[in-house]
């Protein structure tokens, strides 16, 4: 993530990342670059590709612009800006040198306030439509528009996954694999969670994100990749045989530890 080394003039950010001995970066425009104005309206070709160059000349791929959103914002005109801001991204996504732009699904229970019996429906209902749209976008414009699953949002499963796949039969879709994002608090189920997730949209995989899973005090949460409960090495290499070469972002890290960890990450997949 290039935020990682915080949200910096866009000089100083590649400098920066260009120190941590990367080779791409996921770049959320607004969380990572300070001295440009990135709001809805302001993109245009020389932007991007001023922003690209910087990146470039630092040895850097934009592998992905992370845009998230969230698609089923029950205010239907924050709704209506926020996939505003996601198609713009879209229509300027290759200027930057990215082939996808990625979301995830919005929160789960986001209409059980309106509806305590209906909600997930409604949420899906709602999170179709905002799909179905940005993929005609992405479809314009030759670019991905990738999709990740948390198991607390509308993507909650990998049949749902699945399912949005198949009822958007668009092939700008692909999937943003996160796996500690879908397996939640499931701990002990992480095998048969990411198996099925190979099983139901392997071949939809286009990113992968990779962090840890850390238990405390009763508590799960996230960190640095390698360390945890998650099985890193055994999802690593189920990752290589099914999508070889596939880019990985380092999730819930410092800049001071990405050569560790890289390091560290090398070696389990020998």
């Amino acid at each position: 993530m290039a935020h990682t080394a915080g949200r910096l003039p866009l000089k100083t950010l590649t400098a920066e990342l260009a120190t941590y001995g990367i080779d791409f970066v996921q770049l959320a425009l607004s969380k990572a670059i300070a001295d440009i104005d990135l709001s809805t309206g302001k993109l245009s070709p020389g932007l991007a590709n001023y922003i690209g160059e910087h990146f470039e000349r630092a040895g850097i791929r934009i592998g992905v612009l992370g845009c998230y959103i969230d698609p089923i914002h029950p205010d239907p005109v924050i709704r209506r800006a926020e996939i505003d801001r996601f198609k713009e991204h879209l229509r300027y996504a290759r200027h930057f040198g990215a082939p996808m732009v990625a979301t995830e699904s919005g929160g789960l229970t986001t209409f059980k306030p309106f509806d305590a019996e209906r909600y997930e429906t409604i949420g899906w209902d709602i999170f179709k439509a905002t799909v179905q749209e940005l993929a005609e976008e992405a479809e314009k414009w030759g670019v991905f528009l990738a999709l990740e699953g948390v198991s607390t949002h509308t993507l909650s499963t990998p049949e749902k996954m699945r399912r949005i796949l198949d009822e958007v039969p668009s092939s700008a879709i692909g999937v943003v694999l996160d796996p500690c994002n879908l397996i939640g608090t499931d701990v002990d189920l992480q095998d048969q969670i990411i198996d099925q997730s190979f099983e139901l949209f392997g071949d939809r995989i286009i990113l992968a994100h990779l962090k840890d899973i850390y238990a405390e005090g009763g508590q799960i949460r996230h960190g640095k990749s390698g360390n945890g409960l998650f099985h890193t090495a055994r999802f690593l290499e189920k990752l290589e045989a099914c999508k070889p070469m596939i880019d990985v972002s380092l999730e819930e890290i410092t800049g001071g530890e990405i050569k560790e960890t890289v390091e560290l990450l090398n070696s389990l997949r020998k």
